[in-house]
């Protein structure tokens, strides 16, 4: 069992990554006497009963909300299923709401966490890789809106992250390399290191070789979190880990939330934004042709939708968190390991990528 704290002075929390569910990990780091596992439909068959038996005691009251499963059900409708659980079963606000399951159970459980009574008690156990090593760190929740992606939400940090590489023994290899998509993002915004890694590890990451896998949780764990820990609330340098994010929203919001998935949407969405850094003289064409390489290589996708124009492009993207007072702010990268945001950009650049990238 390893363990790595995220430092944000009396937010503070530690990451256990090892065999959490085979262990008493969870029995001994969670006090609460109330607790209530949040999962979905999918995970629920697999480890609920074995979380479930982890956390229960003699003084312990254990629930449990299974919510229906996938991107187009992180909604306030499914967030309000946790409440009204809640409500009925008379939980306090003692209560500490453990979220099973990916990025969206963590979302929406984080959420409901910060929402309930006014706040309560938050875990994280993550089950899929983009979760492992992004999503369950740094205290980002919320749901998404017709509108606009994670658009409705609240920071709310968990008191731990139990992370188990086990559970991606499970995972479908869809969604193994989509959850690789933001493994490979630490490595473009901070870590020319890791990405070399990335660029000779992949095959063992995406084989789920444990030891590999390991090593790789910890490192995007610890690049997460030295980011949060400068910025927790996103003022400033965190905007850096939604590098590929402004694109890859604004294609998960026009094509419909689930039909790509959040990773797959990332990485057209990183190349989107390092292409524009090498038109912008930023970036190098090497440097661009690693990132696509890795990219393809991992079985992710490089293309826009078919059918997806630059105006629906834009339209989305005016919606993105980042935009200040009506201008819009990009995530950009002079090399590999150095992404920086910018609203100084030539339109005509962006223009130009767009079109290029929405030409099929």
């Amino acid at each position: 069992m390893k363990e790595y704290t995220v430092e944000l002075g009396d937010r503070s929390y530690p990451i256990f990554i090892g065999n959490c569910l085979q262990s008493e990990q969870l029995q001994k780091v969670i006090p609460n006497r109330e607790i209530v596992i949040v999962t979905n439909e999918t995970i629920a068959p697999i480890y609920l009963e074995q979380v479930g038996e982890q956390l229960s005691a003699s003084d312990r009251r254990i629930g449990s909300v299974v919510l229906p499963d996938g991107e187009s059900y992180k909604t306030l409708d499914t967030v309000n299923r946790i409440f009204s659980y809640l409500l009925k079963e008379n939980y306090s606000r003692k209560v500490a709401l453990v979220a099973l399951g990916g990025g969206v159970i963590g979302d929406m459980t984080g959420f409901a966490a910060a929402s309930y009574q006014r706040g309560v008690d938050f875990y994280q156990v993550p089950t899929t890789l983009l979760s492992q090593v992004d999503s369950s760190v740094g205290g980002k929740t919320g749901v998404n809106h017709p509108l606009g992606k994670n658009m409705i939400g609240a920071f709310k940090q968990p008191k731990a992250v139990f992370i188990d590489p086990n559970t991606l023994k499970t995972l479908p290899q869809r969604e193994l390399a989509a959850g690789f998509a933001e493994v490979i993002k630490h490595g473009i915004i901070q870590s020319p290191a890791y990405f070399d890694q990335l660029e000779r590890d992949y095959q063992a990451i995406l084989s789920l070789d444990p030891e590999v896998l390991a090593r790789v949780i910890e490192t995007s764990c610890q690049i997460k979190s030295s980011v949060v820990a400068k910025d927790e609330t996103e003022q400033g340098v965190r905007a850096i880990l939604n590098f590929g994010h402004t694109f890859g929203h604004a294609i998960e919001t026009t094509q419909g939330y689930g039909v790509w998935l959040h990773g797959e949407a990332v990485a057209t969405g990183m190349l989107m934004a390092a292409d524009l850094s090498c038109r912008l003289g930023l970036l190098s064409a090497s440097d661009l042709d690693r990132i696509k390489k890795l990219l393809v290589a991992s079985g992710l996708p490089t293309e826009a939708p078919v059918g997806m124009t630059p105006q629906e492009f834009r339209s989305a993207m005016m919606r993105d968190k980042k935009v200040d007072t009506g201008t819009l702010r990009l995530v950009l990268v002079r090399a590999v390991g150095d992404a920086f945001v910018s609203s100084e950009f030539s339109d005509d650049a962006l223009e130009a990528m767009l079109a290029e990238f929405c030409q099929s």
